[in-house]
C-alpha cells in the first residue's frame, strides 16, 4: 500500500524556524534518518522524496503553496499515485497542545487550522491522519493581564530555546512510532506517543 507522509509548513528560508513549519522539521528528519532527498516537482506543487518502506512506496511531501493551499499539493499526489486518505498523515503544528506533546489521530475538525482546511476541501473527507506537533498558544506566553500576541503573528515566529528542545523531543517522539503506524498497527501507535507526551 502507497503510503504519503505530508509535512506541513511554508516555503523559503525566512519560514524555516517559524512555528508554523513543525511539519517540515519532522519530514525533514525522517528524510535524512531514510536516506533521501527532497527534490522539487512542479506537477505536484512540492518537494517529494520518495522512500521503500517494508517492500512498500512511501512519499514524503513538502508543499510549496503556502500553508493556506497545502491541498493543492497533497490533492495532486494522492490523485497521481492513487493514494487514499486514510494512507495520507499530515504532520501539523497545533495551537492547543504544549511544546513537547504530540498527538496522533484519524479524521476530526480542522481546529481552524488553513492547512488541513484546504486538504480537507481538495481530498473531500476529513478522514486523513494527522500527527500534532504541540508548539503551545500565544495566551501561554502573556504575563497576568498581558494582551497574548496574534496567532498569526505566534505561528510565524521562531520558538523560544527552551520551546525548541521540546518541540524537537516531540519530533523523536513522533518519528519513533513511525514503524508501528506505517505497519498499520495504529492503536499501539497512538498508545505508545500519547503515553510519552502529556
Amino acid at each position: 500500500m502507497t503510503k504519503l507522509i505530508v509535512g506541513l509548513g511554508n516555503p523559503g528560508d525566512e519560514h524555516e524556524e517559524d512555528r508554523h513549519n513543525a511539519g517540515f522539521w519532522l519530514v525533514d528528519a525522517l528524510a535524512k534518518q531514510l536516506s533521501v532527498r527532497f527534490e522539487t516537482e512542479k506537477r505536484f506543487h512540492g518537494k517529494v522524496a520518495k522512500a521503500r518502506w517494508e517492500g512498500e512506496d512511501l512519499y514524503l511531501l513538502k508543499p510549496n503553496t503556502y500553508m493556506n493551499l497545502s491541498g493543492q499539493a497533497v490533492g495532486a499526489l494522492c490523485r497521481f499515485h492513487k493514494i487514499i486518505p486514510k494512507d495520507v498523515l499530515v504532520v501539523q503544528d497545533e495551537l492547543d497542545l504544549k511544546p513537547g506533546t504530540a498527538r496522533i489521530k484519524l479524521g476530526g475538525g480542522t481546529g481552524g487550522h488553513n492547512g488541513l482546511k484546504d486538504i480537507q476541501a481538495h481530498l473531500s473527507t476529513p478522514d486523513y491522519w494527522r500527527l500534532r506537533l504541540g508548539i503551545g498558544h500565544p495566551r501561554d506566553l502573556a504575563g497576568e493581564g498581558a494582551r497574548p500576541m496574534d496567532v498569526a503573528d505566534y505561528v510565524l515566529r521562531r520558538p523560544l530555546q527552551v520551546e525548541q528542545k521540546k518541540i524537537d523531543a516531540s519530533i523523536q517522539d513522533g518519528l519513533q512510532i513511525l514503524p508501528l503506524f506505517l505497519k498499520g498497527d495504529t492503536q499501539t501507535a497512538m498508545l505508545e506517543l500519547h503515553s510519552k507526551t502529556n
